[in-house]
């Protein structure tokens, strides 16, 4: 029997962002549970704050070049089931995020 690859999305966005990147990700697949409860747009998230310097070719959304910036911002996990689901939810993220480099790992998951 076959299973799936599974993929751990995990970003960071300003709250007012937030909405747009969710909705942007859930569009592209991510968030989707298997089994028979059919759950979709499923997420973790928590807020902190966030830090960078911007480099002297930056074009930074929040902040000053070279400048050290703290920020509010969301970090968000969800499960993106197969590689192809989980690159169309980066695509989706880049596109929809205000930051000019959007912070974000992808985690391939064990499945036991």
């Amino acid at each position: 029997m076959s299973t799936v690859t599974r993929f751990k999305l995990i970003f960071f966005v300003p709250p007012s962002a937030l909405a747009a990147c969710k909705s942007a990700i859930f569009g592209a697949g991510a968030g989707r549970y298997p089994g028979p409860g059919n759950y979709t747009e499923c997420c973790w998230v928590s807020l902190g704050t966030g830090q960078f310097r911007p480099g002297g070719s930056a074009n930074p959304n929040i902040g000053k070049v070279s400048e050290l910036e703290e920020v509010q911002e969301a970090r968000v996990e969800t499960l993106c089931l197969g590689e192809d689901v989980v690159k169309k939810a980066v695509e989706a993220l880049k596109n929809a995020h205000p930051y000019e480099e959007p912070a974000y790992e992808v985690l391939k998951l064990e499945n036991f």
